[in-house]
């Protein structure tokens, strides 16, 4: 079953390390991980997608909880929720084979981002759906790179924010850790 998890984080290095950590020390493989501050420089909005039993993901969720770094971790349902990816797709386009890729491209929304004489390089944001049915009408053309970004993802109902207090104290407690840690 696919997952849709956001994490709100402490803007430091080292936290990407532990979080995914946490997740290859459980078997659970990551499919899709974007990662971007948030409206508050000082805080990170992860977006985890992973399939896996529901049961050993609500043990990785408790233990992300648990990690200092961490603020908030919140599973986002299927049916409450926004979901994008941005993908770059190059593919070869000659002369003859041009407009039947633009045709492909303006169905979808897509933009063309760069032409060149053997190729275009083709923008499109999407559901996860979209994107594949692109790229499967686009194959015949011969696709000859690909770069998503993955997921990213927000509810349509309650924002995702830290919580002023608890950020602070999790500030602090990770500080008083590092000073403990030097002495």
């Amino acid at each position: 079953m696919k997952h849709t998890i956001s994490v709100l984080v402490e803007n430091h290095f080292g936290v990407l390390a532990r979080v995914s950590g946490l997740f290859s020390a459980r078997g659970f493989n990551i499919d899709s991980l974007a990662v971007g501050e948030t409206e508050d420089p000082t805080v990170s909005r992860m977006t985890i997608v992973a399939h896996g039993d529901e049961r050993v993901l609500a043990q990785v969720i408790k233990q992300l909880d648990k990690l200092i770094d961490v603020i908030k971790v919140v599973e986002l349902g299927e049916g409450d929720i926004i979901e994008r990816e941005l993908v770059l797709v190059k593919v070869s386009a000659t002369p003859d084979t041009r407009g039947d890729v633009m045709q492909i491209v303006n169905t979808f929304r897509a933009k063309i981002v760069d032409v060149n004489p053997e190729y275009l390089t083709v923008e499109v944001t999407g559901g996860e759906s979209k994107v594949d049915a692109m790229l499967e009408l686009l194959n015949p053309f011969k696709i000859l790179e690909v770069v998503r970004t993955g997921s990213i993802a927000i509810s349509r109902g309650h924002a995702l924010k830290a919580p002023p207090k608890i950020a602070a104290i999790k500030l602090k407690a990770t500080k008083q850790t590092k000073k403990a840690v030097a002495k």
